[in-house]
């Protein structure tokens, strides 16, 4: 637990400082797009995006760490046969794309602008073949080194966008002939698209000399069919995945006779689950910690304890994270006015959608059972499931309730899927979870945000004070009743200095 904890902080380090900065660009976004909906096309091209990621990393990821752990097979020729084959796809990929981009973009339905596509399909493909590279320094254990490479990304993209979307325009008012040669103040949100393609290059030329240092090229066939058998349940767990996460994104366009009205609901929305990314955070620091760590505790005895309290351990953190921004989601509301007061309206949904998230998290926890057991088709079926859930209610409730219906689609899709994944896991693998920590955790968060909610206080200070005082009392409940502190060293240090003082 100690050595998961240490690892998810790492990771969770450069991810919650890395997607804090890259946070900021949502309100930079805010402030520099007025209209919602122009936010809107940028997130549907992103929506393709993310489905392209899954179509071409198809599962591997996983299937790398499996393999990799598995002591009949040899590491390096793992290693080298994912890298050649998601080479290879990738690079096929940025091939069609070039050939085919006027039908690509009528399928779409984003014909005005092919070279944003174009930008995005050459981002998508580096970024699948990035993702062996990557998982190989998380194999290795080299948190700093990929939390280095991942904030050089980040940052990088963070000065283009400020460069292209604030500094160029500053420039061009008052001396355009200076940047005349590569800028175009009509571009708009082209620039977040090339922005995104210039970190990603700067991330590749820093990440390939890292992880291929050594490395000798092999290719190995049968591994390669036996990574793709276990993988591709994954594939299709990952595309239900993304279509589950992206529903709004690529249905809107669909379920409005206005254009303009779908794009405008749909900047709002995305907006606002952005402002819910903390807890996406923290979920993807500790996917980083214990994918690697559960597929190499598979090798010891007893090991169905430590997945029960990484489960526990992840629910307690992620309330806390949940309480901490409800709590304090008026100051939220305070910057959003003064920034872009047209998405303030989607505030509303950001309960819902955050445990929504948090269900997430724990089915992440739950596959355990079935990536460890090689079940990985249940995974690909609770995923369509989610999916058509999700695409049901989106398509009956939108075009009633706009996008709220969208925050409850996720919420009741993932509650539905967590309770198949649960039952149907401890028939296979069972592992005896702490059921009655983890619904009085729920409950008790629950309440206490029921209570902020309702008691009214118009004095802000009193206000804050008040929450924060159930804040720091769900807190100690947590650290009397599950919380080891005597086994963090940070705590022992503290103890030792005061009994020698």
């Amino acid at each position: 637990m100690k050595s998961l904890a240490k690892d998810t902080a790492i990771y969770g380090l450069s991810s919650i400082i890395g997607r804090s900065l890259n946070w900021c660009l949502n309100p930079f976004y805010m402030y520099i797009f007025a209209d919602p909906s122009e936010l809107g096309k940028v997130s549907t091209l992103y929506a393709y995006t993310a489905l392209f990621m899954v179509l071409l990393t198809y599962g591997m990821e996983t299937g790398f760490f499996r393999f990799m752990n598995n002591k009949e097979e040899d590491p390096q020729k793992v290693y080298s046969t994912s890298l050649i084959t998601l080479g290879a796809t990738s690079l096929l990929f940025i091939i069609f794309c070039f050939s085919f981009i006027t039908p690509i973009s009528h399928w779409l339905k984003y014909p005005d602008n092919n070279d944003h596509i174009l930008m995005m399909a050459v981002i998508v493909a580096l970024d699948a073949f990035m993702t062996i590279p990557y998982a190989y320094m998380r194999y290795q254990k080299r948190p700093k080194r990929f939390m280095a490479v991942r904030m050089v990304f980040i940052i990088s993209n963070i000065i283009f966008n400020i460069f292209f979307l604030w500094v160029c325009p500053k420039i061009h008012h008052s001396n355009p002939e200076l940047i005349a040669w590569f800028y175009s103040p009509t571009y708009g949100i082209g620039y977040i698209f090339f922005a995104n393609l210039l970190s990603t290059v700067v991330a590749l030329l820093l990440l390939i000399p890292n992880t291929m240092k050594g490395l000798r090229l092999w290719f190995d066939n049968s591994i390669l069919k036996r990574m793709l058998r276990y993988s591709f349940p994954l594939l299709i767990l990952g595309i239900a995945g993304v279509i589950s996460q992206t529903v709004a994104q690529l249905t809107y366009p669909h379920l409005f006779e206005n254009n303009t009205e779908a794009y405008r609901q749909l900047g709002i929305y995305t907006s606002s689950l952005k402002i819910a990314g903390i807890i996406t955070m923290f979920i993807q620091a500790f996917r980083y910690a214990y994918e690697p760590f559960f597929f190499g505790k598979n090798k010891e005895m007893d090991n169905t304890k430590s997945y029960a309290d990484a489960m526990k351990y992840f629910i307690l953190f992620i309330l806390i994270i949940f309480l901490g921004i409800m709590f304090y989601v008026d100051i939220i509301q305070h910057i959003l006015t003064i920034i872009g007061k047209n998405y303030v309206v989607g505030l509303n949904i950001l309960p819902i959608a955050m445990m929504g998230e948090i269900l997430f998290g724990v089915y992440f926890n739950l596959s355990v059972w079935y990536k460890l057991t090689d079940k990985t088709k249940y995974g690909a079926w609770f995923s369509i499931i989610g999916c058509i859930l999700q695409i049901m209610i989106n398509i009956i409730f939108v075009p009633i309730y706009g996008y709220m219906a969208s925050a409850w689609a996720t919420l009741i899709s993932n509650l539905i899927i967590v309770g198949i994944s649960y039952f149907i896991g401890q028939k296979y693998y069972p592992i005896k979870y702490d059921l009655k920590a983890i619904f009085l955790y729920f409950s008790l968060a629950i309440i206490l945000f029921a209570i902020s909610i309702y008691v009214k206080i118009d004095n802000n200070i009193i206000r804050f004070a008040f929450r924060s005082i159930l804040l720091i009392g769900f807190i100690t409940i947590i650290i009397k009743r599950d919380l080891p502190l005597k086994e963090m060293r940070i705590f022992n240090c503290f103890i030792s200095k005061n009994k020698k003082g």
